[in-house]
């Protein structure tokens, strides 16, 4: 039997475990990234273990997140990674370069190589033939630091994709397919790996929309092959030496195929507050339209950009629209000033967004109260826009820009327009002027840590005891995201880095007395339902109930990343043998978890509650079952491991 796309990879960094699905691989990791939402954690925990200089062949932290500063806080966090990155010898993103994955594709992106970062997207890399993984940011810094990155062996399901698209139907529209296909629980536990003749035909741009989008399945990772396509994209960009082709063997198997016909896809549309909520366009027609965002790390490649431009030149949005464009690096919107795209935007009506993440995470360019928006983004939960009633619709380029001219939701074949003549230049503008290389070695002694007032110490676990007698402080259903835990926003990222003050905003989405309620308990358990957790890697919404006292998260099933960042954090993270068993159980009701020690070998606890004892499941790898003893990564690195 031959080996698929991610086996290949991975038997080439294998360092221990097994390739066994199912079974715990340790990989060695290549590349690491951060951004300044999750990177001062990580560099602090990095601090923490004691190490002096990073062991990757490449770390690069990215400003690109809290790049509002309307107080001191994101300034200080900023000069704090920086300092921080030169003196360990990490490279250094300026704020205003770019996205964290648009620049990691443009100038770092490796084939074949693996990455990790501590963003959920951080399997856009797969559109340049990487494997690439969202995580925590302590499993980055072990990363840094020469540790081995500990997966779960995913399955891998094949995605077999036939002819090509039609006018007006994009990369975008692709990944709302499988998202309609699949669900937001579909890939967990899986790498989708995308082939056939008609994945030929996307450029790298359009593939790395794909695999970004395939963290809203809950997958470990996405991936294309590198082939000609890649040698493109990587010779625009100066960078042909870094190609390598990969293709699947021929007798690959995989979990299962699932084929999709290009020809016969149309205009999709994600519907609040869920990206699988797929609908066709038309079939939303006449639905007013109060706002229109192009950008974000899905869709803000100068290929996007230049197609947005086409449709604007000569138009004017409606003015019953207010729209923003953010372009993805500096490099995109040099390239669209240079040849007079930006001009026909700003012509248009649109508004100019800096070069980050923005509207995304709810920094800045929130729609107006009940407003509907439509959004290019990969993530429309509730709130996440920053107003908590609006009502949030993720898109292609082309059906937004198609919508800010009507004023309504359109599908952009109806503007009578013809194909699109856009193409992507033979040679990319290369500035690399806002990339900081880290210090020597030798002279890293010489650079200062510079820390504001706002940067507070991490939490630290505490060791697993067998019994835990605590209260059920929140009990909460199924689908809960991060953002739900530890929402985003202006108002709420600047805290990233004060734990203490972050925590008052934990679960404030569900329940605003919460965080009160859990630190005067001193300790606590939550129950939730399916798919707890999932959505962005940030670890904060394991850190934050750490710090309130959160002992234990039984729930129904967990999001993969975020059950590793609960592991690491030393938080138990259960699940119902029964899930009937969810509905027994009451917020505020006292309950004690028992034979905790002897059930982290045999896969089994009982929860005694008011209705009776409850039976829980958990399924931790040796090393998992001695992080939650140790009372998380930290302490179980500082102890000598890795």
């Amino acid at each position: 039997m031959g080996y698929n796309l991610a086996d290949k990879i991975i038997k080439e960094h294998l360092v221990s475990g097994s390739m066994k699905p199912g079974e715990e691989a340790a990989l060695r990791i290549d590349q690491t990234l951060t951004q300044d939402a999750t990177g001062t954690m990580a560099y602090l925990e990095f601090e923490a273990m004691g190490l002096d200089r990073v062991k990757t062949e490449l770390s690069v932290a990215y400003i690109d997140h809290n790049t509002l500063q309307s107080g001191f806080e994101n300034a200080d966090d900023h000069r704090y990674i920086q300092t921080v990155a030169k003196k360990h010898g990490v490279w250094f993103s300026r704020p205003g370069n770019g996205i964290c994955h648009q620049v990691h594709l443009e100038r770092f992106g490796v084939p074949g190589k693996t990455l990790i970062g501590s963003d959920s997207h951080t399997p856009t890399a797969g559109g340049l033939g990487m494997l690439a993984f969202g995580a925590g940011g302590l499993d980055v810094a072990v990363a840094m630091g020469g540790g081995a990155y500990y997966i779960t062996m995913p399955r891998v399901i094949k995605v077999e994709l036939k002819g090509a698209l039609r006018p007006f139907v994009t990369a975008k529209d692709i990944s709302l397919e499988i998202l309609r296909i699949l669900s937001v629980k579909g890939g967990v536990g899986k790498i989708i790996e995308w082939g056939g003749e008609g994945a030929k035909t996307l450029t790298v741009p359009e593939r790395a929309t794909i695999t970004n989008m395939g963290a809203e399945l809950g997958a470990t990772s996405s991936i294309f092959p590198s082939d000609e396509m890649t040698l493109a994209f990587l010779k625009a960009q100066g960078r042909e030496k870094d190609f390598r082709k990969l293709q699947p063997d021929a007798d690959a198997e995989y979990e299962r195929v699932i084929e999709i016909d290009l020809s016969s896809l149309e205009p999709l549309i994600a519907c609040p507050h869920m990206p699988d909520r797929v609908v066709t366009v038309k079939s939303l027609k006449g639905t007013k339209v109060d706002q229109v965002c192009i950008g974000s790390c899905t869709n803000s490649s100068l290929y996007d950009m230049l197609k947005a431009a086409a449709m604007l030149k000569g138009r004017q949005i409606s003015p019953d629209v207010s729209m923003s464009v953010s372009p993805g690096s500096r490099q995109v919107l040099t390239m669209l000033s240079d040849c007079g795209a930006l001009s026909d935007i700003l012509s248009s009506g649109a508004r100019l967004l800096e070069c980050a993440c923005g509207p995304c995470i709810g920094m800045g360019f929130s729609p107006n109260s009940g407003g509907v928006s439509l959004r290019t983004f990969n993530r429309n939960f509730r709130g996440r826009s920053g107003t908590a009633d609006a009502k949030v619709y993720l898109v292609s380029p082309e059906t937004a820009v198609a919508s800010a001219l009507t004023g309504e939701i359109t599908d952009p074949r109806e503007l009578g327009m013809e194909k699109l003549d856009v193409k992507l230049p033979a040679a990319f503008k290369l500035d690399d002027s806002a990339l900081l290389p880290p210090a020597p070695a030798d002279k890293a002694g010489e650079v200062e840590v510079l820390r504001g007032p706002n940067i507070k110490s991490i939490p630290e676990g505490k060791a697993l005891t067998d019994t835990i007698e605590a209260g059920l402080t929140l009990k909460v259903g199924d689908n809960i995201t991060t953002d739900h835990i530890m929402p985003a926003g202006a108002k709420i990222l600047p805290y990233r880095s004060n734990i203490p003050k972050l925590s008052e905003f934990c679960f404030a989405v569900c329940d605003e007395s919460f965080s009160k309620r859990a630190l005067e308990a001193g300790q606590s358990f939550i129950v939730g339902g399916a798919n707890y957790g999932q959505g962005s890697s940030r670890e904060h919404a394991a850190l934050v109930p750490l710090y309130l006292g959160v002992r234990a998260v039984v729930a129904k099933s967990f999001a993969r990343i975020h059950q590793a960042n609960l592991i690491n954090a030393g938080i138990l993270p259960l699940s119902f043998k029964d899930p009937e068993d969810y509905d027994r159980l009451e917020q505020g009701e006292k309950l004690v978890l028992s034979g905790i020690l002897e059930g982290l070998e045999t896969g089994e606890m009982t929860l005694h509650a008011k209705a009776g004892d409850i039976k829980l499941l958990c399924s931790f790898t040796r090393r998992q079952q001695e992080i939650l003893k140790a009372g998380g990564l930290l302490n179980y690195t500082r102890e000598g491991n890795k």
